[in-house]
């Protein structure tokens, strides 16, 4: 029994309530009829031609992306811009298109970091910068491995517990350096080493970190740093949400997650030393 995109949307909005966002941040509703019928439902990061053109040929009638297809004033939709063209494409193909961002971040239980979390094994996560009107929310998480790694084994552990990218996954200190506190922040988590430091973690893993910071931060006493595609760090939320949704709609919607890897990076040259 199909159900309404009002009524997706809606079981969407209850676990990732858009007060959660950032002010600056897009999220919900992007494109579509609240009172058009929803079968199936696609999972993605980003909402790029690869993952519209999944959506044409898987015949789902919603997008959920974790990444916004708009985030500064748009003022139209023409078919010849390039997002203006996948808006087209979704429109003409009777999908609607959902964005949970920032606020997907700070959900607890079901959101972005508690599912890397959750990837890499941690236990007792609790968040590194709650939320004020929740402390289970918040930004990133930080909990302990099973057992104690090196730096080293932790980053090995990073990269086959996410998916593999051009770039993989680069560590920042010692490695051999005991790891068993971890804190991590999928996307870009940079501005929340302190908040790591404060919580004892022996590592952060985000990604997009910049050079000054990590060279800066190898000079002080505080977290190793582990860098991972941001693509690969949100990827573990997909599963996660599409499993919630199916659950919270009693299975009255199908749930997809896509495997093109949107990560923008394609190639990669030069040995490691």
């Amino acid at each position: 029994m199909s159900v309404t995109l009002g009524e997706v949307v809606a079981a969407l909005e209850a676990r990732y309530d858009p007060a959660l966002a950032e002010d600056w941040d897009a999220v919900g509703l992007v494109c579509g009829d609240p009172d058009e019928p929803v079968d199936r439902v696609l999972f993605a990061v980003d909402p790029v031609t690869a993952v519209v053109d999944e959506v044409v040929e898987t015949g789902a009638q919603l997008l959920v992306t974790h990444h916004p297809l708009f985030l500064t004033a748009v003022h139209g939709v023409p078919a010849d811009d390039p997002k203006g063209r996948l808006v087209h494409r979704l429109v003409r193909a009777r999908a609607g298109l959902f964005v949970a961002h920032t606020n997907a971040d700070r959900a607890s239980g079901s959101g972005v970091n508690d599912a890397l979390a959750a990837a890499l094994g941690l236990t007792g996560t609790v968040p590194l910068q709650p939320a004020a009107t929740d402390p289970r929310a918040g930004l990133g998480r930080v909990g302990r491995l099973p057992e104690a790694v090196t730096l080293q084994r932790f980053a090995e552990l990073v990269a086959a517990a996410l998916p593999e990218t051009v770039g993989g996954v680069r560590a920042a200190g010692d490695p051999g350096r005991r790891i068993e506190t971890v804190a991590v922040c999928g996307g870009s988590g940079g501005s929340l080493l302190t908040s790591a430091a404060a919580a004892g973690a022996d590592v952060l893993l985000t990604s997009d970190l910049r050079h000054h910071p990590v060279s800066e931060a190898q000079e002080v006493r505080g977290p190793a740093l582990c860098d991972v595609a941001h693509f690969a760090s949100e990827w573990p939320w997909l599963p996660v949400a599409a499993d919630v949704l199916a659950r919270d709609l009693s299975g009255r919607v199908e749930v997809a997650v896509s495997r093109r890897r949107t990560d923008p990076w394609t190639s990669h040259a030069g040995a490691d030393r």
